[in-house]
């Protein structure tokens, strides 16, 4: 049986981004919650980003106000390196298979991470496309962000503007600083035509590479956390160096290795890696340029 209706997949290809429930195994997800849950334990003895990634940056961001009594653990980078339940996520659930019938049959990983917000934090995500930090040959390129916990209109939900996949590609430098984020008008004019992706536990937004999105803090008493998953087609070659550099980059979760490259014309600003744990920092920049609006 098919992962995905046929009128699922147009509504995919339509509007950029699809909301799919139940994309993990019960057992599956209760074992991602409990490795967060751990995780968060942890983070109280730190009083900033610890941990080792595969380049040498930390693996756990926290955000700036963090502390032992009011942990702010933000991200985990490349969880699927310590954790099995984030690893069978990634490379043998429902949501996989989705991803499978949209740009398969050969598709390979980019990268993996957890952006979390804790209640009362104060992260937010900025309006961008994932396409210009990730540059590929093509863009069949699709963020996977599974939702750990239940995401409402309250804990600071992804926001998308329908179909902008199919618009331009907006620039992230600003005077000659690489911000991680669009220009002011193009934020206000995002906000303005933004929806709101929710769902309980389990469920997965399937996003295209090119999907204009943001996100608000998380006002509400209850947590947000979505592990993202980061799946090219095959023939997709990565013109830079990973953000969320892995052991798994390039792995094929389904079908096979063809050693061909397909690509298609586009022009665009190489990003700049971010030098810490994370490109909340980077987005942290466009506070001199005034705020956007997320």
């Amino acid at each position: 049986m098919d992962a995905l209706s046929s009128e699922q997949k147009e509504q995919f290809w339509r509007d950029g981004y699809l909301v799919v429930e139940n994309a993990v195994e019960p057992d599956v997800l209760e074992g991602m919650k409990s490795d967060f849950s751990r995780w968060v334990e942890e983070s109280r003895n730190h009083a900033e980003a610890y941990g080792d990634t595969l380049d040498g940056r930390p693996r756990f961001d926290v955000e700036p106000a963090h502390s032992a009594e009011k942990p702010g653990l933000r991200r985990v980078n490349a969880p699927v390196e310590v954790s099995s339940a984030y690893y069978d996520a990634m490379t043998s659930s429902r949501m996989t298979d989705c991803v499978a019938e949209l740009i398969g049959p050969n598709v390979k990983l980019h990268h993996t991470k957890i952006n979390s917000k804790l209640p009362g934090g104060e992260t937010q995500v900025k309006w961008h496309q994932d396409f210009p930090f990730t540059p590929h040959s093509n863009d069949d390129v699709i963020t996977a962000l599974l939702m750990v916990d239940e995401v409402t209109e309250e804990n600071g939900p992804l926001e998308v503007v329908t179909g902008s996949h199919k618009g331009d590609i907006h620039g992230l430098w600003h005077e000659g600083v690489f911000t991680g984020a669009v220009a002011d008008e193009v934020a206000a004019s995002s906000q303005a035509k933004a929806q709101i992706c929710t769902g309980p536990a389990g469920s997965v937004c399937l996003m295209h590479t090119r999907l204009l999105h943001g996100s608000a803090p998380n006002k509400s008493k209850n947590p947000r956390t979505l592990f993202i998953s980061v799946y090219s087609a095959e023939d997709a070659v990565a013109y830079t160096a990973n953000p969320v550099p892995t052991h798994y980059e390039g792995l094929v979760v389904r079908g096979a290795k063809t050693n061909t490259v397909r690509s298609v014309p586009y022009q665009i600003e190489l990003p700049q890696k971010p030098s810490t744990a994370s490109f909340f920092d980077q987005q942290a920049k466009h506070k001199s340029m005034g705020e956007a609006a997320a």
